[in-house]
C-alpha cells in the first residue's frame, strides 16, 4: 500500500528564504509516516487504545532536487518490510511537475507505551500496513550502520529544553539534526544545504540532560556524535554530505 499526502512549503520550511531545508524535509517525512499509521489504526490517535508507539531508529535521506518556497509537494510512503520488532519504511517526494526530488528510507521499532518494552509486530497489525515487499528506494534491505569516530575537531555542550521534548517525554527526532548543526564549525555550517543525511538514533535524551555534540570530518562526511556529558552513553550519530 502506497500512502500519499500533499504538503505546501511554508516560510519556516526554507533555507536562506528560497529552497526547502533539510529539517523541513524530515518533518514532512515524519508527518506522513504518522498519518499513514493513523489511517490504519496504529498511530497517535489510537495510541491510548493500542498502547503502542513507533520509535524511529534510522534515517537515510538523499535530496535529488530541492523545491522552493510556496511549491506543493506530493509525498509517497509505504511499509517496505516488517520483521519481528522492526518496520522498514521508504519515501519519495515529487514536485508539481512530477519530478522525483527526494528519496528516503527509515527503520522503526515498536514499543509498549506503559512499560517501554520492545513489542513484536503481530500478524494482524502487519497485514494492515500491506507492505510493498521489494519496493526500495535504495539498493539495500538494511540501512548500513554508521561508524563512531575516535577523534574530533570541535564540540559543544547542549542542555535539552522543554521545547525539545515530544509527546512521550524524549527529545523529538528533528532536534537531533538541529543540535548537530550547532556543533558544526561556522565554515561548515555555511556550506548547507547538505544533500545526503544519515541519522542513527541509539538512546533517548530527556528533559534537562546535558549532552556533548562532537564534530569531525571523515570519508567525505561531516559527522556529529551526540553523547551523554560523561561520554558513556551514545545517543545518536548524524552524518551530512
Amino acid at each position: 500500500m502506497i500512502y500519499k499526502e500533499k504538503f505546501k512549503i511554508g516560510l519556516k520550511d526554507v533555507w536562506k528564504g528560497k529552497e526547502v531545508s533539510n529539517r523541513a524535509i524530515l518533518e514532512y517525512l515524519e508527518n506522513i509516516a504518522a498519518y499513514h499509521s493513523d489511517s490504519i489504526g496504529y498511530g497517535i490517535r489510537s495510541s491510548e487504545k493500542t498502547n503502542l508507539s513507533w520509535i524511529l531508529l534510522d534515517w537515510k535521506v538523499k535530496i535529488i532536487k530541492r523545491p522552493e518556497y510556496g511549491k506543493v509537494l506530493e509525498i509517497h510512503t509505504w511499509s517496505r518490510e516488517i520483521v519481528k520488532f522492526y518496520a522498514y519504511r521508504d519515501f519519495e517526494i515529487y514536485d508539481e511537475d512530477h519530478n522525483l526530488c527526494v528519496i528516503a528510507s527509515s527503520k522503526w521499532l515498536l514499543i509498549n507505551n506503559q512499560t517501554g518494552k520492545i513489542m513484536k509486530v503481530e500478524e494482524e497489525m502487519a497485514k494492515k500496513y500491506e507492505s510493498e515487499v521489494g519496493k526500495s528506494v535504495f539498493n539495500e534491505r538494511e540501512i548500513e550502520k554508521t561508524k563512531v569516530p575516535k577523534n574530533y575537531k570541535n564540540s559543544i555542550i547542549y542542555q535539552t529544553k522543554r521545547k525539545d521534548i515530544d509527546i512521550i517525554g524524549h527529545m523529538h527526532n528533528l532536534y537531533y539534526l538541529d543540535i548537530a548543526y550547532e556543533a558544526l564549525p561556522e565554515e561548515v555550517y555555511q556550506q548547507r544545504p547538505f544533500d545526503e543525511i544519515r541519522i542513527m538514533y541509539k538512546k533517548e535524551i530527556k528533559l534537562g540532560e546535558n549532552v556533548i555534540c562532537q564534530y569531525t570530518y571523515e570519508e567525505e562526511k561531516h559527522i556529529v556524535v551526540i553523547k551523554s556529558a560523561d561520554e558513556k552513553v551514545l545517543h545518536a550519530v548524524v552524518e551530512l554530505r
